[in-house]
């Protein structure tokens, strides 16, 4: 397996970032002397490797490639396109790798009526073999629960086509929208919001059906920021993805542009210095990314998420709260600071939607509060992200936190810290109403 960045992806982040230097700011050359006793600077400085990266994730690889494709060169599992050729999209190519359990075997049945299935071999290669509970194989390896419906769940609980101007164009929010560009994924989510579409062939990124979607933008001076989304934008060729940018980017009112993307989770060989070069100019560019658990913070991931990140792309985690999968502080607060060391800022912590056949997979509201209260305080304020609830019907993101506000007095009001412990603080109107005039 390939160490962590190569010497030849080196020298080409680093060519990429000589090519598109502002010509305004000239690249400022190493000193020749060395000051004060400070070391010369170097940009290798840049690639170096992350502490306490995951080990183990790394030995499960290997053994999976030597065990699986034995065959197969580094070049081609780097691959992105090889990956995607070879998904496991049957139950006799999962058969190979996993030995399933009653729940996931019966699940095949009538498996055509739900989301299809579809997983990496990179990504199989961090599924336990003979542990059907463990996190990631629950995440992407459907079971018999996703063919009962709870009281409250619906195909599109969040309402998006009844808010669709134009198919695939979701307009909910006044001064942005939501651009669906493929219905496929490199891997399928088994809690996916957009069940109902995902690997339909419904959503494609056909230049007649995008027109219509341009347009529409063009038409609606009102909108200044659009999420492109799916499926996953970054399955996508770079060709066409340049074409969907540069067509964004001429409407004068757009200011900016998101996509919301988990390739580097399930596939980060996707994030090549080409990808990364062609985003670069269309800033500003923002990325939204998908994680479940820590255990999708492998070499490969930090790798991806680095070079994103190289090219001036702010990044943000977009996490699901899932039952039995991340509902518990230890591993949240894992993941959130994996993700901090990865330079992806965890941003939204979502209540899973009620789409039909998730069940088991929904915590109680009270269980993602207190998570984030075991986060406050504990940890970075840069590692807390917002726990919101999307609102069924199409209400939009609603936050929800804990109540530190204990009690309020006339001259004060109580607050409770991360400590349980209580502080009073003067109100101000009060204060105001005594201050001596000046």
């Amino acid at each position: 397996m390939q160490e962590l960045t190569s010497n030849q992806e080196e020298s080409a982040l680093i060519e990429l970032e000589k090519d598109d230097e502002p010509p305004s700011e000239p690249p400022c050359p190493a000193p020749r002397l060395v000051k004060e006793g400070l070391p010369r600077y170097s940009r290798s400085i840049v690639f170096k490797k992350p502490r306490n990266i995951n080990k183990d994730a790394i030995q499960r690889t290997r053994a999976f490639r030597k065990r699986f494709f034995p065959e197969v060169a580094d070049k081609d599992w780097n691959n992105w396109h090889w990956q995607v050729r070879h998904r496991i999209c049957s139950q006799s190519q999962l058969k190979r790798f996993l030995r399933l359990s009653a729940e996931e075997e019966n699940a095949f049945t009538c498996l055509d009526t739900k989301i299809p299935l579809g997983i990496t071999p990179y990504y199989m290669s961090l599924l336990p073999e003979d542990i059907p509970e463990h996190p990631l194989r629950r995440t992407v390896v459907p079971t018999l629960h996703e063919f009962f419906k709870m009281p409250g769940e619906e195909n599109d609980p969040l309402g998006e086509d009844t808010h669709s101007p134009v198919h695939g164009l979701v307009h909910r929010y006044p001064d942005r929208v939501l651009l669906l560009l493929t219905d496929f994924c490199a891997a399928f989510c088994r809690y996916c919001t957009r069940s109902r579409m995902i690997g339909r062939g419904t959503i494609n990124a056909g230049g007649a059906r995008l027109e219509k979607a341009f347009e529409y933008i063009r038409n609606t001076p009102a909108i200044r920021d659009v999420l492109l989304s799916g499926g996953d934008p970054l399955t996508l060729s770079d060709a066409r993805l340049d074409w969907i940018l540069a067509n964004l980017r001429s409407i004068p009112h757009v200011e900016i542009v998101r996509i919301g993307s988990k390739v580097p989770a399930v596939l980060p060989q996707r994030v090549t210095p080409q990808l990364v070069k062609m985003l670069r100019k269309y800033h500003p560019l923002w990325m939204s990314l998908h994680f479940t658990h820590p255990d999708e913070c492998t070499p490969e991931t930090y790798k991806a998420c680095r070079m994103l990140a190289d090219g001036g792309i702010p990044l943000g985690s977009q996490t699901v709260l899932l039952k039995g999968i991340n509902d518990n502080k230890e591993t949240m607060t894992a993941l959130v600071h994996q993700l901090m060391k990865m330079r992806v800022k965890p941003y939204y912590l979502y209540q899973c939607d009620p789409v039909t056949g998730t069940g088991h997979f929904r915590t109680p509201v009270e269980k993602g509060i207190e998570i984030i209260r075991s986060l406050r305080g504990h940890t970075s304020g840069y590692a807390v992200p917002h726990y919101v609830i999307d609102a069924p019907g199409g209400g939009g993101k609603i936050p929800l936190m804990p109540d530190y506000v204990v009690g309020k007095t006339a001259d004060e009001i109580l607050l409770t810290n991360y400590e349980d412990k209580i502080f009073s603080y003067p109100l101000s109107e009060k204060h105001n109403e005594n201050r001596p005039d000046l």
